[in-house]
């Protein structure tokens, strides 16, 4: 159902507060330049931080800048399932095409309340929700049996894995088959995961260079394997450099550079190191971005 480049977009700040009118131009930026989806209120969107208040309008935001022209997925997760309901409640009602859905956080479920959770999500609202899976992020991970049970609901149509684990992405594909789409949540093993059978990322690259994500996994999904793999390394140097520090420190950094938000964090995130700023700013010149 969600295939493609989506892009994790950020959301800016100004003066502490959401800058609207910047949301809209990124929006507008990346669905001129190829993004086949936009992803607001994920890790990337720092969605830890927003009132619930601030994630609402940001949702509502996009559905209405994008406005049909490509699909809006929403970050609804939370490690509270109540919260989660809620929040994918909304989404569907500001009229998002689909809900991304993160494993709880801090609580460290077991995998049959892993289970649990989502199946209770998927029965409460009636929106396609997609899987997030990031155990670096959130100390659990779910395992390929689990995400097949899963698989098995309706309303569940994928997954954003993000385990680094080349081998886990297999055993969900062999395990799921064409009942689940599996989308890379690592920019840097994208373009293997679509080898093993992946139908595209949801990327934070993209915000940077939108049309390069999208035409790398453009590529791919076509069978142009040798395209897909130019484009790959061309890529790999930013890929590398927008973590230098934690996401999204250095996503935003680069927007900044480019004129197109002001490079404004949220605590307990702070601005980028002098000598990693140096760094992210001769990877972008050496990349044209700048």
């Amino acid at each position: 159902m969600f295939t493609g480049s989506l892009v994790a977009i950020v959301t800016p700040f100004h003066e502490g507060y959401l800058d609207e009118q910047a949301f809209a131009h990124l929006i507008e930026f990346q669905i001129a330049n190829g993004t086949h989806g936009i992803v607001p209120c994920g890790t990337t969107g720092e969605s830890a931080t927003l009132t619930p208040v601030e994630h609402e309008r940001v949702v509502a935001l996009a559905v209405e800048v994008a406005a049909g022209r490509v699909p809006v997925i929403a970050g609804t997760g939370s490690n509270s399932t109540d919260e989660a309901i809620t929040f994918t409640k909304h989404a569907k009602d500001a009229g998002a095409d689909g809900a991304l859905l993160i494993t709880p956080y801090y609580n460290k479920p077991t995998q049959e309340g892993l289970f649990q959770h989502h199946a209770a999500i998927a029965k409460a609202v009636d929106l396609p929700q997609i899987l997030y899976n990031i155990p670096g992020r959130t100390s659990v991970n779910m395992t390929p049996a689990t995400v097949a049970r899963l698989a098995g609901i309706p309303t569940i149509v994928g997954i954003k894995e993000g385990s680094g684990s080349l081998q886990q992405v297999s055993d969900i594909l062999h395990q799921c088959g064409e009942t689940l789409t599996v989308l890379s949540g690592d920019d840097a093993l994208t373009l293997p995961m679509m080898a093993l059978g992946a139908k595209g990322v949801i990327t934070v690259t993209a915000n940077i260079a939108p049309a390069e994500m999208a035409g790398m996994v453009n590529a791919a999904l076509a069978g142009d394997m040798d395209a897909a793999r130019v484009g790959h390394f061309k890529l790999a140097p930013l890929f590398s450099a927008l973590f230098y520090e934690t996401n999204p420190i250095p996503v935003k950094e680069a927007l900044g550079m480019m004129k197109k938000i002001h490079t404004e964090l949220r605590l307990p995130l702070t601005p980028m190191s002098t000598d990693n700023r140096d760094k992210l700013h001769q990877v972008l010149t050496k990349a044209g971005i700048l």
